[in-house]
């Protein structure tokens, strides 16, 4: 006979807990689901370099790698020269199995945000691995004259010859954005006097304070000579300064003008009357090179900035 005291004691709570809130029994765990069973697949090529740098007591975040995820290169030739100059590596003797492992890290990040530009990258991946195999595979006996060919030739021809081309248009964008930032006159070509005249450069108002600067020196240190002064306005001295244009054919020179200018007043007045007729377009300005002579010649549309705006400007600048 089995006595009831020797069987363990049902406890109610154990009976409740199978028990839902209404009597219904509980429900058995759900089944994992196939995203729970993929967490826990063969870890991603990333993954991998990551825990290889780990095991050699590098961190991942050290390596040459990451400074350039999320980095666009021109193409993978481009990404492997990045890999072998910013670590130093000799580009005739480059560590296959090292390169290959990073190469294949930023191809993983390249795939996942971008399909059609990871194609190119992919097929790099593969040559690379194609080398990497045939260094691994043992090589067939050679003479003691014969060299064997080494599999990574050809891939560091292509990336010198890469580089070379690289560093040409890199040279060629330099001097574009060099042309971009100077400024140039289109209307130099019409100070030439003759189609075989060497290049010359335009002159602005640097170069005009410039030389009434040294003028203004040089008028400073001539003697003093007690004359009765008379007042030179400027509408005065653009009549005079028109009047000299249409006698002469060539180009004048700005210094000849100022030698016969005494005042000082007659030099400022003069100074804003070559300012007011290069507003009007009625004369031009150039010079032959930097810190030269500086020639006024009669714009195309003297004639007509003479007849038809002048009038108004003397009696404005009187």
């Amino acid at each position: 006979m089995t006595n009831d005291s020797d069987q363990p004691e049902e406890n109610p709570g154990d009976a409740n807990a199978a028990m839902g809130a209404e009597g219904v029994p509980a429900q058995p765990p759900a089944p994992a689901s196939p995203a729970d069973a993929n967490s826990s697949a063969e870890p991603t090529t990333a993954e991998k370099v990551a825990a290889a740098l780990k095991a050699r007591g590098q961190d991942a975040e050290q390596s040459p790698f990451s400074v350039m995820v999320g980095q666009v290169y021109d193409g993978p030739l481009d990404l492997l020269l990045d890999l072998i100059r910013k670590q130093d590596i000799d580009i005739y003797d480059i560590p296959i199995a090292k390169i290959t492992a990073q190469f294949l890290a930023y191809v993983e990040h390249l795939r996942a945000s971008d399909m059609d530009v990871a194609g190119e990258f992919i097929y790099t991946a593969a040559l690379l691995i194609h080398i990497k195999s045939k260094m691994l595979l043992p090589r067939a006996p050679i003479g003691p004259e014969e060299l064997a060919e080494d599999p990574r030739r050809e891939l560091v021809e292509r990336l010198l010859e890469h580089e070379r081309f690289k560093n040409a248009a890199q040279m060629l964008h330099e001097r574009q954005m060099l042309e971009a930032a100077s400024w140039t006159n289109p209307g130099v070509r019409e100070f030439r006097e003759d189609a075989n005249a060497e290049p010359e450069i335009a002159a602005d108002t640097t170069d005009l304070v410039r030389v009434f600067r040294d003028i203004l020196d040089r008028a400073r240190n001539r003697p003093i000579i007690d004359v009765q002064e008379d007042t030179v306005t400027v509408g005065q001295m653009i009549q005079f300064l028109t009047r000299r244009l249409t006698m002469e054919e060539k180009p004048v020179a700005l210094r000849r003008l100022l030698s016969h200018t005494r005042s000082e007043k007659a030099l400022i007045a003069m100074f804003l009357a070559l300012l007011e007729l290069v507003r009007l377009q009625a004369i031009l300005l150039r010079q032959d090179r930097h810190f030269s002579e500086i020639f006024i010649k009669k714009h195309t549309g003297f004639e007509a900035a003479v007849n038809q705006g002048l009038s108004d400007v003397h009696d404005d600048w009187r």
